[in-house]
């Protein structure tokens, strides 16, 4: 469902108006272990470990350089270069953690939406299919609105809206998985209440159509007739060609005939 390639080619975008040329030194890489060196070595030995696809040394390296030379302009590009790293690395929680201690420090610095963004993709990476807990895909949606209430008119916005909507529908589904499961367990009530959800929360999402239609049967189950029929049409007035709208005609024409 999720594409890492296509995922990973915006987070490489960004980082490549990030990188500065002109500092890279081919020397075997060492141990990170507190080797003290000048930030320029230092940096330039992080950029070509990354340039290398060594991404979980070069985010070492990169934290080095803000380690040892936390005062240098060369440090907040580490940190950022470092958030990037760990997420090239399938390190989520450090890319998390790197990209929010260089919007804590820099918060209206003119990379601070590319750390913002770097957030929502890791937890966007770390998401889960519906038949599992949806945390990570609350997460994600809320990193991800975050940025565009943040960052409105920046490149990673519109990207942001896209993911969004694949987040929508995620976590509709899981509440239409929980529905389903309360509805062939005969219980309406708790039913009604995970559709209403979609119906109410997401209604944007693909989910929807289906929702309303489960509605139409568990009103009908609890024995709320006007209920039914109200959700009935407004299925039929917001999806006419669902074949969930047919389903639901049926069950109206069957359990509330008009006359």
């Amino acid at each position: 469902m999720f594409m890492k390639s296509a995922r990973a080619s915006a987070l490489v975008a960004g980082a490549l108006v990030l990188v500065l040329g002109g500092c890279a030194h081919n020397r075997k890489v060492a141990d990170t272990a507190y080797i003290a060196r000048d930030v320029n070595t230092l940096y330039g030995l992080a950029k070509t470990t990354m340039d290398k696809g060594d991404y979980t040394q070069s985010a070492k390296l990169f934290d080095e350089v803000e380690r040892q030379h936390p005062y240098s302009i060369w440090s907040r590009r580490a940190q950022l270069m470092s958030a990037f790293s760990y997420y090239m690395a399938q390190s989520y929680p450090e890319a998390i953690s790197s990209a929010q201690r260089f919007l804590t420090i820099h918060p209206g610095n003119e990379d601070a939406p590319y750390a913002s963004y770097i957030i929502a993709m890791s937890y966007y990476q770390q998401i889960a299919d519906v038949t599992r807990d949806q945390k990570i895909t609350q997460q994600s949606a809320d990193a991800f609105n975050e940025l565009i209430r943040r960052y409105p008119q920046s490149r990673y916005a519109s990207d942001a809206r896209l993911k969004l909507d694949v987040l929508t529908d995620q976590l509709a589904g899981k509440e239409m998985e929980v529905g389903r499961y309360y509805q062939r367990s005969g219980e309406w009530l708790a039913a009604t209440t995970r559709f209403r959800t979609v119906v109410d929360q997401y209604q944007t999402s693909n989910q929807t159509p289906e929702a309303l239609e489960r509605l139409v049967e568990c009103y009908f189950r609890l024995g709320m007739k006007g209920e039914a029929v109200k959700a009935a049409a407004v299925l039929g007035r917001n999806y006419p060609q669902s074949p969930w709208y047919k389903r639901s005609f049926e069950l109206v024409r069957k359990y509330a005939p008009q006359g």
